[in-house]
C-alpha cells in the first residue's frame, strides 16, 4: 500500500536499498572516522509527507525526528527516534504507526542499540538490536548475526551521512556504506550530485543533492530515481525527498524545526 511505502521511504532514507547492491568497501573514513559537527541535543525535525496519483499532492502523514544525548552502559550517546504516522482521515485506508529508534556512540557515529517498532495496516513488528564490535555482530530478536567493523542501522545512517564532508566529492561520485536491517548487512551507496537552489513548502533553500542508488528488488522503481536535498549549511537538514513508487510518487518536506546546532543558513526565503 501507498502510506506504507511512503513513510518507509523517509524513515529509511539515504538507505533504501533492500537486496545487496555490489560489495564495494567503505573508505577508511567512514570507520569511525567521522566526528559529529552537524546536529545537538534536543534537536527536533518535523516533516510532512505527500502523495500524489495523478499529478495533486495530497498531506497523507508525518514524520519527526529527535535527538537526546543520554547515556546507554555509562557511556555517553545520541539517542535518536524516528517516527512515521499516517494522518487520521487516511487511517481507514492504511493505518501507520512506526517508531524507531538508534543509541549512538557520540565518539564515532556508530550504531550502538537499534530498536524497530512498526504497525503497518495489519503488520505489526518489533525488532531489537544490540551492536557487539569486539565480536563484530549484531544480537537482534532473532539471533546472532556476524557484521562488519563498519555498519549503520536505518537512523545512524541518517545522521551518519549528514556528517558527511560533501566538499570532497565531485558530481556523480558515490559515498559508499554498510547498513544492518532483517538480519542482514547491505552494502549501499548514495551519489553526490552538487548543489542547487530548491523551493519547498517551508521556504527556499540553498541545498546539496544526492541520489540512493536504488538496486532490483526494491519496493521503489529501480534505478536513480529517488533524490534528497540535505541544507547546503552546517546543520545538513534533509530539506526534501522525491521519489516515484509503483503507483504515483511521493515527497517528504521539512516544515518545522528546533535546536537545530546552528543557524539556517542555507535559507533564502521562508515559503
Amino acid at each position: 500500500m501507498a502510506l506504507k511505502k511512503f513513510v518507509l521511504l523517509f524513515l529509511l532514507i539515504p538507505a533504501v536499498s533492500w537486496q545487496p547492491a555490489p560489495a564495494v568497501s567503505p573508505p577508511s573514513e567512514f570507520c569511525g572516522g567521522i566526528r559529529n559537527l552537524a546536529f545537538q541535543d534536543a534537536e527536533n525535525i518535523a516533516y510532512n509527507v505527500f502523495y500524489s496519483v495523478v499529478g495533486l499532492y495530497i498531506n497523507a502523514g508525518t514524520a519527526q525526528f529527535t535527538v537526546t544525548q543520554t547515556y546507554l552502559n555509562n557511556k555517553p550517546v545520541y539517542h535518536v527516534v524516528g517516527t512515521g504516522t499516517s494522518n487520521p482521515s487516511y487511517d481507514w485506508i492504511f493505518k501507520v504507526r512506526d517508531r524507531y529508534e538508534s543509541y549512538i556512540d557520540t565518539a564515532n557515529l556508530k550504531p550502538m542499540k537499534f530498536i524497530r517498532h512498526v504497525e503497518e495496516g495489519g503488520f505489526k513488528k518489533y525488532e531489537n538490536i544490540t551492536f557487539n564490535y569486539q565480536a563484530n555482530t549484531a544480537v537482534t530478536t532473532d539471533g546472532v548475526y556476524k557484521i562488519p567493523a563498519c555498519i549503520q542501522d536505518v537512523l545512524s545512517s541518517i545522521y551518519y551521512a549528514r556528517n558527511i564532508d560533501y566538499s570532497k566529492y565531485k558530481p556523480e561520485e558515490k559515498i559508499p556504506f554498510s547498513m544492518f536491517l532483517d538480519n542482514e548487512v547491505f552494502n549501499l551507496y548514495i551519489k553526490y550530485l552538487g548543489k542547487e537552489v530548491i523551493k519547498t513548502k517551508y521556504g527556499k533553500f540553498r541545498a546539496i543533492k544526492f541520489k540512493p542508488l536504488l538496486v532490483k528488488g526494491t519496493m521503489f522503481e529501480g534505478g536513480e530515481k529517488m533524490t534528497v536535498w540535505v541544507s547546503d549549511d552546517a546543520n545538513r537538514i534533509p530539506l526534501r525527498i522525491e521519489s516515484p513508487i509503483v503507483v504515483g510518487s511521493v515527497k517528504v518536506d521539512m516544515m518545522q524545526y528546533r535546536n537545530l546546532r546552528y543557524p539556517m543558513s542555507s535559507m533564502i526565503s521562508f515559503r
